[in-house]
């Protein structure tokens, strides 16, 4: 059972991928796929450039080429050990601002970005309407959110369910908790969040749909791929593929540039923050966040 509105000040264990080897275990295996589709998923729902970007749940920098037409991005991971391998992979660019932090109280100011991504991280949500809400806050006036989510209503689950070869029901709209930390949505039960929001979803992919053993076997991953993305936009209609992408916009704002300093301080979310040497000091509570080898750490580990 997810938290509902009452629970949500109460410290929310996070699926932490520190130290773990998910670029090379996960990624280094069989899925290429899976990496093909959503970047043809994701080339159709992020805009062309941009000011500032944040990714959340960014891990190792996947997807971090394709942010190429903005101006700053922004790579939070609650995972220093992904952060560090970010920063190999990426190199010395200065678009790129490596910052530890999670998304249930996100280190950054009121309306500080006009993207957001999140791919892959919702699966993993205790309280996807704290997260959307927090999402919708950094968002500038009629800015973008572009998320992904695992489809609790996807035809495996379907064929499953009515062949009675699995107890859950695919059709229900509460979330699925399949293993600890590991959730499928229903479209309908994630709809209603993105509206409590008040984010306005404006498209939505089927992607994966092809992801079953035998086809990836048999299938060049390039070509399941150019399929996949054939068939994104129709798919979206009835969403029955295992992950389904979104385009969702912010509401109108008061008309401003974003802030010079994309941070607020996540104990006392103050905006006025100061470089010391080797920390972001916090003129509202005094607390001082560290900056180690090009990461702003703002957990308190």
């Amino acid at each position: 059972m997810l938290p509902g509105h009452g629970e949500r000040r109460r410290a929310l264990a996070i699926c932490d991928y520190e130290g773990s080897d998910y670029r090379t275990a996960f990624w280094g295996r069989g899925r290429e796929y899976e990496d093909l589709a959503e970047r043809i998923a994701l080339r159709k729902l992020l805009p062309a450039s941009g000011e500032r970007l944040v990714e959340i749940g960014a891990g190792f920098g996947r997807l971090a080429d394709l942010y190429h037409g903005f101006q700053q991005v922004i790579l939070l991971d609650p995972a220093r050990s992904m952060l560090l391998q970010a920063q190999e992979r990426l190199g010395q660019d200065p678009r790129f601002l490596y910052v530890r932090g999670t998304v249930h109280n996100l280190p950054l100011a009121d309306g500080a970005c006009d993207t957001v991504v999140m791919v892959r991280v919702m699966h993993h949500l205790q309280d996807v309407a704290g997260a959307l809400g927090e999402i919708a806050r950094v968002l500038s006036g009629h800015g973008l959110f572009v998320g992904e989510y695992a489809n609790k209503r996807h035809l495996k689950a379907l064929a499953r369910y009515l062949l009675r070869r699995q107890s859950w029901n695919p059709f229900a709209q509460e979330p699925l908790e399949f293993a600890p930390l590991h959730f499928d949505f229903h479209p309908r039960w994630m709809a209603a969040r993105l509206q409590e929001a008040g984010l306005s979803c404006e498209r939505e992919l089927a992607v994966s749909t092809f992801r079953l053993g035998l086809l990836k076997r048999w299938v060049p991953p390039p070509t399941l791929a150019a399929l996949d993305g054939a068939l994104q936009t129709v798919g979206g209609r009835w969403k029955l593929s295992p992950s389904v992408f979104l385009r969702a916009r912010a509401p109108a704002k008061p008309p401003h540039p974003l802030p010079q300093s994309p941070f607020r301080c996540p104990a006392c979310h103050s905006p006025d923050l100061r470089e010391e040497a080797g920390a972001l000091a916090c003129d509202g509570c005094r607390r001082r966040w560290p900056l180690d080898n090009g990461i702003y750490d703002f957990t308190d580990q």
